[in-house]
């Protein structure tokens, strides 16, 4: 794997209005090329906002994102949605689409506004959904879907995208034990074959060890621990991010299995 950041957050700082505290504080990402890294934390620490800001959708008051060391600003969006595919938390909908209309939409960085989409763009998509196992979705309105099954939709139609990056934020927060961990195989899967990059907002500890090469602590909207899961997973580091002294961390069977004792 290479050590180049496809996405580098360097120096971040953000707040939501002028004179509010600031939600992000200094905090630098690198979001490495061909690797699996997460984010993790507390409630409020952070994390999501980071996410944005290295989406794009924020911009940040002092500090820069850099894609593939240009910065953002810089990137046009066209190319910029061709790279990278975010995926927020709590997906929803008005609008009965069908499922595999809206993973269809992932494949506008690749169309005109005069053009349809092709059998290749049909073809991803489908792809996408079964990559997900949401096939049997494929026909259904999303706005019959459960909040599981919008976000596995989400999921598709931004691996539909066919990005160099995936930014993701809380993937599994509605996913069931089967497809969250059908998420993190795919992921794998995807980084392993291709090279996929992808950056996920999690608070699933245990699923991070072995598949995710590098995980960043935030806390107080600063990075307060990086490195492998085996190096941040642990009782005197979580501790400390989560402000919980009763947080504990054990390796067995080749992952780190994390709990707070009552």
């Amino acid at each position: 794997m290479s050590d180049d950041a496809l996405i580098e957050g360097r120096g971040l700082r953000f707040a939501y209005a002028d004179g509010s505290p600031e939600v992000v504080r200094g905090a630098g990402v690198r979001v490495v090329r061909g690797r699996l890294s997460a984010l993790v934390g507390a409630n409020g620490s952070g994390k999501s906002t980071i996410i944005r800001l290295l989406a794009g959708l924020l911009k940040p008051s002092a500090g820069e994102v850099l894609l593939g060391g240009v910065p953002l600003a810089r990137v046009p969006a066209r190319e910029r949605a061709r790279r990278v595919a975010y995926v927020p938390q709590g997906v929803s909908t008005v609008f009965p689409f069908t499922a595999l209309e809206v993973v269809l939409t992932g494949r506008s960085p690749y169309t005109t506004r005069l053009r349809f989409e092709t059998a290749r763009d049909l073809d991803a998509a489908r792809a996408a959904l079964a990559a997900v196992d949401a096939t049997h979705l494929e026909a259904r309105p999303v706005t019959e879907l459960s909040g599981g099954e919008r976000q596995l939709v989400a999921l598709a139609r931004a691996l539909a995208q066919e990005p160099e990056c995936l930014l993701l934020d809380e993937p599994s927060a509605a996913l069931d034990l089967k497809h969250r961990a059908g998420l993190i195989r795919h992921l794998r899967r995807l980084r392993d074959s291709q090279g996929m990059t992808a950056l996920v907002v999690t608070h699933d500890l245990t699923l991070l060890d072995p598949d995710f090469d590098c995980v960043y602590a935030v806390r107080l909207g600063e990075v307060a621990a990086e490195g492998p899961p085996s190096e941040v997973l642990r009782d005197d580091v979580l501790a400390e991010v989560y402000g919980d002294e009763h947080v504990r961390a054990r390796r067995a069977f080749g992952r780190t299995f994390v709990w707070s004792e009552v």
